[in-house]
């Protein structure tokens, strides 16, 4: 079973289609709203270094932006 959480915002196209590709693929995600909750988007630029969203947490592998290729690599 992956471990898959993508971090997002209300605003975000990209969110949307990492969204989409995952409900596509069937993989099941937990999605975190990071306007909703500011202090997670503290925790995810001390893990990436990286301010942007989406950003999709594959069972421990941080992928910036929405990368499929990167995703799936993850899930092997």
């Amino acid at each position: 079973m992956n471990n898959v959480t993508v971090y997002t915002t209300n605003t975000c196209p990209y969110c949307t289609m990492v969204k989409n590709f995952l409900d596509d693929k069937n993989i099941s995600y937990k999605e975190v709203n990071v306007e909703k909750s500011p202090e997670k988007m503290m925790e995810i630029m001390q893990k990436t270094g990286q301010m942007g969203v989406p950003q999709t947490e594959v069972n421990g592998q941080w992928v910036v932006g929405f990368d499929p290729n990167s995703i799936m690599a993850a899930m092997r």
